[in-house]
């Protein structure tokens, strides 16, 4: 099993290499070769996640044990929450190849879209395999540098100036990352996350220091993340950047470079305390609370659609959040373990519903040329398909049952109401209905009302590829419903919980 890690990172990367050689001379390799290779590892991580033992398992690059106890390889390890990190990953990826192969026609150099997007790919499962922090860096900024490429793919003055701001953004992240590890590594002088782990809860600290570098790499990935103040750059590049690029960028990137690094270094390399986990749970309400209400007044599509990002974020750090900070008070564990269980359901059902509205926001741009809903109108009868997958996706978001939002989110706030969070509990739910309402707005001005666009234009549903990805997204977002029942639950959900839960059982798993 540890050998067949390293195809999520090598066979991305490998793609990556060969499309700009062979896609010059071999029509629509580019096309086949990522949509293949992102389908294989989404089969792959859904086998993984069902069928294999949910022990830790680990690589090492090179072969190299360790020398008098200290680790000097290049560790990937796999367990429980990287698991089901990979699966969001690829799923979304594969998805995304798909929508593709039509929507980027209309654009030039597919050879250099599909290469970004497989490095990308790569970049994000080296990322939640990484088990050394240089290397999480590393793969992180392969991941951020080619989706800075991607946002500006249109090399139109918005697009470029939406690159340019993600760039200084995201380069300040960067910096505040590369010098909390720079700080750990003066510290512990080590980079392995367990070994890292094992030095800092055996030895005597100075907590100003500690405290200072979690600063830096709460600012740091919550940067990455775009959670509320640090979103500044995300509204303009998921608008700017290609609609299967949003798809990522919203519905993988910003968990997988911000919330998923956050949750597995403070849970499983850091000691939890209750200062941070505060912070934390601040950080995640003044998103979902700031980033709905910026939604509102939105008219451009994609625009609407990055603040409910932060939005939504928001509640998978305050689920994350809450459990951490209980587990910080020596509370219910079973409390917790259900919270942190709402925080990853909920990221799960992010990436499908927002994934899927992404996609609806590119269909109808697609064939209507215009993002601004007060210029579209009269959609569901030339559009049924995304009409309906939008309509479904819209409920999914906004909590409503049957579809998976409402699960997630109810999860996360009868969590808050057993650990007597009343404030945040009500918070959820205002949320939810104020994200109804805008959503409403969206299904009213581009479906429904008067068409206002331009009587001679034809408008009908987009092609197959772009209509499957939509239809299966949709599909998701009533299955991922199931997860609410323990049977499913405790095989895709629970072994990551379990893995967060055991916050002092990480370091001797990966160092034994």
């Amino acid at each position: 099993m540890s050998t067949l890690v390293t195809l999520f990172v090598i066979l991305p990367l490998a793609a990556a290499f060969l499309i700009p050689v062979i896609g010059r001379v071999i029509n629509g390799f580019q096309r086949t070769i990522t949509a293949l290779i992102f389908i294989f590892l989404s089969i792959l991580s859904v086998y993984i996640l069902i069928n294999v033992n949910p022990n830790i398992y680990t690589y090492k690059i090179g072969g190299w044990e360790p020398v008098n106890g200290i680790p000097i390889a290049i560790y990937f390890v796999l367990d429980g929450l990287s698991t089901f990190m990979l699966v969001v990953i690829n799923l979304i990826a594969a998805f995304a190849a798909l929508y593709s192969i039509p929507y980027i026609k209309r654009f030039t150099a597919e050879n250099n879209y599909y290469a970004l997007l497989c490095i990308m790919v790569g970049g994000m499962n080296g990322v939640v395999l990484s088990g050394d922090l240089f290397n999480l860096y590393v793969f992180l900024e392969i991941a951020v540098i080619a989706s800075y490429a991607l946002v500006a793919f249109g090399v139109e003055k918005k697009e470029l100036e939406a690159s340019f701001k993600y760039q200084i953004l995201g380069g300040i992240a960067s910096i505040l990352i590369l010098f909390g590890i720079g700080m750990l590594y003066w510290n512990t002088k080590s980079l392995n996350i367990a070994d890292v782990s094992g030095i800092l809860k055996n030895t005597e600290n100075n907590k100003a220091y500690l405290v200072f570098t979690q600063a830096l790499l709460i600012t740091g990935f919550g940067l990455k993340a775009a959670l509320f103040p640090f979103h500044a750059w995300l509204p303009d590049a998921h608008s700017s950047a290609p609609s299967p690029v949003s798809t990522m960028l919203s519905g993988v990137l910003i968990k997988v470079v911000g919330i998923y690094r956050i949750t597995r270094l403070f849970f499983n390399m850091f000691e939890i305390s209750v200062e941070i986990s505060t912070i934390i749970i601040v950080l995640g309400v003044i998103s979902m609370v700031f980033g709905v209400f910026l939604a509102v007044g939105q008219w451009d599509i994609k625009r609407l659609l990055a603040y409910h990002s932060i939005s939504q974020m928001g509640y998978v750090i305050i689920g994350l959040g809450m459990g951490m900070l209980i587990l910080a008070n020596n509370g219910s564990k079973s409390v917790a373990a259900l919270s942190i269980f709402g925080g990853l359901f909920h990221l799960i059902n992010h990436a499908v519903f927002k994934g899927l509205l992404f996609m609806n926001a590119g269909a109808i741009e697609f064939k209507t040329g215009t993002r601004n809903l007060k210029e579209m109108g009269g959609l569901s009868e030339s559009m049924p398909l995304t009409y309906s997958t939008s309509l479904g996706a819209s409920l999914a978001i906004s909590g409503i049952p049957p579809f998976n939002g409402f699960f997630s989110k109810l999860i996360i706030i009868l969590a808050a109401i057993k650990a007597e969070f009343y404030l945040l509990a009500f918070l959820a739910v205002l949320v939810s209905i104020i994200t109804l309402a805008s959503f409403m707005k969206l299904q009213k001005f581009a479906f429904f009302n008067k068409a206002k666009l331009s009587p001679g234009r034809e408008i009908n549903e987009v092609p197959f590829f772009m209509c499957f990805s939509m239809v299966a997204l949709a599909i998701l977002c009533l299955g991922l419903s199931l997860l609410i029942f323990p049977g499913v639950r405790e095989i895709i959900i629970d072994p990551a919980v379990d893995v967060l839960m055991n916050t002092g059982g990480y370091s001797p798993d990966i160092m034994e």
